[in-house]
């Protein structure tokens, strides 16, 4: 076990050396790329900063106005005819905006109905399967320029509805 783990700490120097290594054998100024790489970073960030913001002022706006809470009761009550608890609901909202609210709100399902139980089973399946939506698509297509979508949301859209089938589905495996 110790050798495992000695060789998950050194993995992450290792590459960067071998990056280096590889930059410095092909003629590359390994230094100055990285600057360069750093400062089309800073560049991007400056430019999605404020999707970045809007969106979490809105997870916090939906979260803290008992918005979800509506949405859960009502929607909850269809969802059920699928066997989707509807306590889930507002963690399934929310994940399709920010994976941090989504860990915040599963920690207040944790904490409510405990790590254990069905509905933190499904929690915990349905976050690790799911993206988020919104917040990758302003992120990514904003940094390329990218106006014109397409299928990019219904897509996501449709494989967020299989991961949340799946999450249940799933859940009734692990018991």
């Amino acid at each position: 076990m110790n050798l495992f783990l000695s060789f998950f700490d050194l993995i992450t120097p290792v590459l960067i050396f071998l990056i280096i290594l590889f930059g410095l054998h092909s003629g590359v100024n390994v230094y100055e790329a990285f600057i360069r790489g750093a400062k089309d970073g800073l560049h991007t960030v400056l430019k999605i900063m404020p999707t970045l913001i809007g969106l979490m002022i809105a997870v916090g706006v939906l979260r803290s106005s008992g918005f979800l809470d509506i949405v859960s009761n009502v929607v909850g009550r269809f969802s059920a005819l699928f066997h989707f608890p509807g306590e889930l609901v507002p963690l399934a909202i929310v994940k399709m905006f920010s994976s941090s609210a989504a860990t915040g709100l599963l920690l207040d399902i944790f904490r409510t109905f405990g790590p254990d139980s069905r509905l933190g089973i499904i929690a915990s399946i349905m976050l690790s399967c799911t993206e988020t939506i919104f917040y990758t698509m302003s992120v990514y297509f904003m940094s390329a320029k990218v106006t014109r979508t397409r299928w990019t949301l219904p897509g996501a859209l449709l494989a967020t509805s299989a991961a949340l089938v799946a999450s249940v589905i799933c859940s009734g495996l692990v018991r």
